[in-house]
């Protein structure tokens, strides 16, 4: 049995390498995610545990932001000769840092990086841990010196002895580059700017007697954890956050980890659509083969082979088929991890080949999937084959299935689906997100799977009638080529599957996107009033100075600020809501329409007052004239009452959760000097929107990345925004037709190789190779179109739902993007004609007698 296995493998070794494509897909992303993730966490955990002093004093963080507020929290700079004379400390450093200002040339072009990595200004200092060294020119001295990292200067042209304006919170101020320092470590993606001391603190942070952290070394024999305990005794933990050099590495790959995790979460993503698809490829493979090889197969029985043994020689030739793509998918994956290594440096993040990790979990779990995947989806086939007769090796060979009656598929499948549909009905009748979330979830699980097992139910009426065409169209030929899609209804259901996943998730996907920016594009022109909005390119609050350019520029009339605040609410529920806040100046009416279900925007802005969503309030038990205790960044705390509840469907600007806004007076009293995030402006008396908006660049020009924006350029912003999304999709979908093409493909060509005394036949009564190749052609198609038809409704429904979980967040615009939906089907028909191709090609090669006199 072992050498007929062998030999049936290598006898069907083409066939079986289009199932091995899968295979290799789904292991070369599960690697390639495994090993990029590992390499990148190792690199980033030995950079930041390498440059952490040995203990950090910090500022506490106890409020968090999801937009930047442009806050700079800092400790006195006089806490450092304080840690000084605590007994075990060898030393202690000033640390000046921000990630907020912005560097320009003498050309007034932006100096740093432009994939939204920041750019850090900081003191110059020497110590074992820097993460760079001096290499050209010597350190900064006085105001009016700088240093720059030599990626930055490589990459944005700059030289020793070039002018750089730096514009920083407290005020913008020019510096000379007088030297050039290289990472001696992995460059995060940042670029640097360095200061000597007294000038980071005067300019960065408006006094010499602030610092951002102080760092402290350990003398010889005192552990991190000792010197922590003492540093905390004499300081006291409640004011500052303390962390040894182990925990601010952990803090620090901890911020990294967020977009290492997409790029994980993406190729995962990927993998799983290429194991899906490639399951049902790998079935469909696997019962052809064993459906041709009934003979043969009823012959092993005759001569004494018993079930257990067919079984099992089924499986092994599973097995041999996940080793083969397990051990190519895991050289694809190195190398795949490798791209993506050198692509970081797109992103300014240099990263080495030669560091790169594989752990031994790695092969095991390429092997575990590879193997796993394979064995799985031969394990019905395997079954089936091991209920063939002694008796079909007497009988000409038949395609085993047909005929059976699909009474247990039609059961499990109306089982499932209902419970399926019961979920997408509650998602769809749920009044709290998290709950109307999870039943999405459930339900478009239990719909696929739904799907998957009614497929062949389904292929005979929607065959007739997505086929009903062909007969009036290409007459004999197209009614032959659907009666060959309706021969073996399990077939082309499992063949259509594979393009069915891929075609559901854009559906879905499609509608709840094309729902999203009709919301938001419905909310832009419902809420923003302003003729421009100045905002950073990044997002990040600007100086005071932007502020001023923007208020004394010709034609520039209402100048409405708004300011960020990290805060927390505590509501009358019992609950704690950490949220960001907005704060805005008094003639917030002239530029924005906001509807209010009580009060008013006079009221809403008044000292002391505090305005949310009423949806939000509703749920916490938060009514008009509720006083709530409100926290803010730097732990100051106040007493703030509700005195207006809006309706604004969670509009862009007015804050994350609960839609949370108040005064500027209010947000001046309890967290001074934050920087303003956005402007709104409106032309003044006499002066179009169009010439407000040149002078508004004009005199902006020095920002180059501060944006002039109106309704048109946000409604663009959140499209492209969006489509980030939607190429992630594209790309899952392009995947998705790849494997589903081999599925076809395979499908096709072993249906050829089953056939072929039936086409000789045909062959030899007349049917000529022009029309052998359309027809195989037509066949391809209509399985393809059932299998786009099948996905798209699938994901319409799946979309549907999901819109009314979106709804739930205030995007109540239902959109159906009619045009993506008749491009795939359209699409769809083509891969039909791609993947027939060289079936119909290799079909209509054959010699009419040996085909005829094939057994």
């Amino acid at each position: 049995m072992l050498k007929a296995t062998l030999r049936s493998f290598l006898d069907h070794r083409g066939r079986l390498l289009l199932s091995a494509l899968a295979v290799i897909l789904s292991v070369a992303f599960v690697t390639g995610s495994l090993i990029f993730s590992d390499t990148v966490a190792r690199t980033f955990n030995q950079l930041f545990a390498s440059t952490a002093a040995d203990v950090t004093v910090a500022p506490k963080q106890e409020l968090t932001s999801a937009l930047p507020t442009g806050v700079v929290q800092t400790v006195p700079a006089s806490l450092a000769q304080r840690v000084a004379r605590v007994d075990g400390v060898a030393a202690t450093h000033v640390d000046v840092a921000v990630r907020n200002a912005m560097v320009v040339d003498s050309r007034n072009e932006a100096v740093g990086p432009t994939t939204g990595a920041p750019t850090v200004v900081s003191n110059w200092q020497v110590t074992d841990r820097s993460p760079v060294r001096l290499t050209s020119g010597h350190a900064p001295h006085g105001d009016g010196e700088a240093l720059l990292d030599a990626d930055t200067a490589r990459h944005d042209g700059v030289r020793i002895g070039d002018m750089l304006a730096i514009q920083a919170q407290p005020g913008s101020f020019r510096v000379r580059v007088v030297g050039i320092a290289t990472f001696t470590t992995t460059n995060p993606g940042a670029a640097r700017i360095f200061l000597d001391t007294p000038t980071a603190q005067a300019r960065l942070l408006g006094s010499t007697a602030r610092a951002t952290s102080i760092s402290v070394d350990a003398a010889k024999g005192v552990t991190d954890a000792q010197l922590k305990q003492r540093v905390a005794q004499a300081v006291g933990n409640g004011g500052y956050d303390l962390r040894t050099a182990g925990e601010q590495a952990k803090s620090a790959a901890a911020r990294l980890g967020g977009f290492v995790k997409i790029i994980k979460y993406v190729m995962v993503g990927f993998a799983g659509i290429a194991v899906l698809v490639g399951i049902f490829l790998i079935v469909n493979t696997f019962s052809m083969l064993i459906a041709q090889r009934t003979r043969e197969l009823g012959l092993l029985r005759a001569l004494g082979a018993d079930r257990r043994q067919v079984r099992r020689s089924v499986l092994a030739e599973a097995v041999l088929l996940g080793v083969v793509g397990s051990t190519v998918g895991l050289a694809v994956g190195i190398g795949l991890a490798a791209g993506l290594i050198q692509l970081m440096s797109a992103f300014d993040m240099n990263l080495t080949t030669s560091a790169m990790v594989v752990r031994w979990s790695t092969p095991v779990a390429a092997y575990g999937v590879g193997i796993g995947v394979t064995f799985l989806a031969a394990y019905l086939p395997a079954r089936r084959a091991a209920a063939v007769s002694p008796m079909a090796a007497l009988a000409d060979t038949e395609v085993a299935g047909v005929g059976r009656p699909l009474r247990v598929r039609a059961l499990a499948g109306a089982g499932v689906g209902a419970v399926g549909a019961a979920a997408l009905a509650g998602c769809a009748a749920a009044h709290r997100t998290a709950t109307a979330a999870s039943l999405l979830g459930v339900g478009i699980v239990l719909t696929l799977v739904a799907a998957v097992a009614a497929g062949p139910l389904l292929v005979r009426p929607l065959i007739r009638v997505l086929g009903g065409a062909f007969p009036a169209l290409f007459g004999s030929i197209g009614r032959m080529s659907q009666r060959n899609a309706l021969r073996n209804p399990r077939r082309t259901g499992a063949t259509a599957a594979a393009l069915m996943v891929g075609l559901a998730l854009v559906g879905g996907l499609s509608v709840a996107s094309a729902s999203m920016t009709n919301s938001l594009d419905r909310q832009i022109d419902r809420v923003l009033g302003a003729d421009y909005v100045v905002q950073n390119r990044n997002f990040l609050p600007f100086s005071a100075e932007v502020t001023h350019t923007v208020s004394e520029t010709p034609g520039a009339g209402t100048v409405v600020r708004q300011r960020l605040a990290a805060v927390a609410l505590r509501l009358p529920d019992g609950k704690r809501v950490a949220t960001t806040a907005s704060g805005y100046d008094p003639r917030l009416d002239s530029v924005a329409h906001i509807k209010y279900v009580r009060g008013d925007t006079a009221a809403a802005l008044a000292d002391g007052h505090i305005a949310m969503d009423a949806r939000f309030a509703g749920k916490h038990g938060v009514r008009a004239g509720t006083v709530l205790p409100v926290e803010f960044q730097g732990g100051r705390q106040a007493r703030l009452t509700v005195a207006a509840l809006t309706n604004q469907d969670a509009a862009e600007g007015f804050g994350i959760e609960g839609g949370v806004y108040f005064g500027m007076g209010t947000l001046e009293r309890y967290v001074p000097n934050t920087p303003d995030a956005a402007l709104y402006v409106n032309a003044a008396p006499g002066t179009g929107a169009g010439q407000l908006r040149a002078y508004l660049e004009k005199a902006l020009v020095p920002y180059p990345n501060v944006q002039v924006r109106d309704q048109a350029d946000y409604k663009k912003l959140v499209h492209d925004q969006i489509a980030v999304l939607l190429y992630l999709v594209y790309a899952l979908l392009g995947l998705a037709i790849v494997i589903a093409v081999l599925g076809v493909v395979n499908t096709l060509a072993l249906s050829v190789v089953e056939r072929t005394r039936e086409i000789g036949l045909l062959r030899a009564i007349g049917l000529s190779r022009r029309q052998l190749r359309r027809m195989i052609r037509l066949e391809s198609v209509v399985i393809a179109v059932f299998g786009a038809v099948l996905g798209l409704s699938l994901g319409l429904v799946w979309g549907l739902c999901t819109q009314r979980v979106l709804a739930l967040q205030g995007m109540r615009t239902l959109a159906i993007p009619w045009n993506t939906i008749v491009a795939v089907v359209v699409g769809a028909a083509l891969v039909g004609v791609v993947a027939a191709l060289l079936p119909a090609l290799r079909a209509s090669r054959m010699n009419v007698l040996a085909a005829i006199a094939h057994e």
